[in-house]
């Protein structure tokens, strides 16, 4: 049966990241995701007007889940669903809406909270910063301007150090300032996650996010951010919708998925 690749979150067309979707989960399915030619491939499992449950694996174990596989899956069924629909990939179900043309994935309302810090082993000095947390706790700083976070070297080891000291598991860096209309940018680290920098991070950019609502940075005038995730030679877009509740930020993510190629 034929497999899609997607290119999903990319910027321009450019980097983001390449997703293979399967329209079944028939056979030996880590054998299929290992000849699929990307990163992660996603196996439609069932699907209804408002459901659908996914299988999602690299090319060589099966992964629990991830935003980046539901995207390009949503994408290949959008005829086949309402704009509101659940996703269940593995233990988690998460709700999905539509949102001009692009699907979004509810991330939740972050657990923000303002701290001091010396991030000096970073490079980046004694700061306020915040620790974020939307099930694992990010450590959430912010840099000057663009020039600054593309300038910016991350070093595995000063990296884990600084979030065993802060209680945290990954480093988000993040500027107001952003390229090709993007209302902020930003660059998301994890060592002790199992990797140095994501290209596509939607948990991390939902912190950032919690972030603005706890400093009272979101604009009043819309609900909708775009965001411009700069990992250097593979550029991300993504899409953000907020909105308040009682506990703080609610905190949605998506963006667009496009064919990249059949086989």
């Amino acid at each position: 049966m034929t497999v899609s690749i997607y290119r999903v979150l990319s910027e321009a067309g450019e980097g983001g990241k390449l997703v293979a979707v399967f329209p079944d989960s028939e056979g030996n399915l880590q054998a299929r995701a290992a000849k699929a030619g990307a990163p992660l491939s996603v196996f439609v499992q069932s699907a209804s007007l408002s459901e659908v449950a996914l299988r999602v694996f690299t090319p060589v174990k099966e992964r629990g889940s991830s935003d980046s596989a539901a995207l390009a899956a949503l994408t290949m069924l959008r005829t086949e669903l309402l704009d509101v629909a659940e996703v269940q990939m593995g233990d988690e179900m998460l709700p999905a809406q539509l949102c001009g043309g692009e699907w979004l994935l509810r991330q939740g309302v972050p657990d923000v909270t303002a701290i001091e810090a010396d991030l000096s082993p970073i490079g980046l000095g004694a700061r306020r910063v915040w620790i974020s947390s939307l099930g694992r706790p990010n450590l959430v700083a912010e840099v000057p301007d663009l020039a600054a976070l593309d300038t910016f070297t991350p070093n595995a080891e000063a990296i884990s150090a600084l979030n065993r000291a802060t209680g945290t598991t990954g480093l988000v860096l993040l500027t107001a300032d952003g390229p090709r209309r993007a209302d902020l940018s930003f660059r998301a680290f994890g060592p002790l996650k199992g990797f140095l920098e994501d290209a596509a991070s939607s948990n991390m950019l939902a912190c950032a996010v919690g972030v603005l609502g706890a400093s009272n940075r979101l604009p009043t005038d819309t609900n909708l951010l775009r965001a411009a995730q700069r990992m250097p030679g593979q550029p991300a877009r993504l899409s953000v919708q907020f909105g308040e509740v009682g506990t703080g930020v609610e905190v949605w993510v998506g963006g667009a998925a496009t064919p990249h190629r059949q086989s």
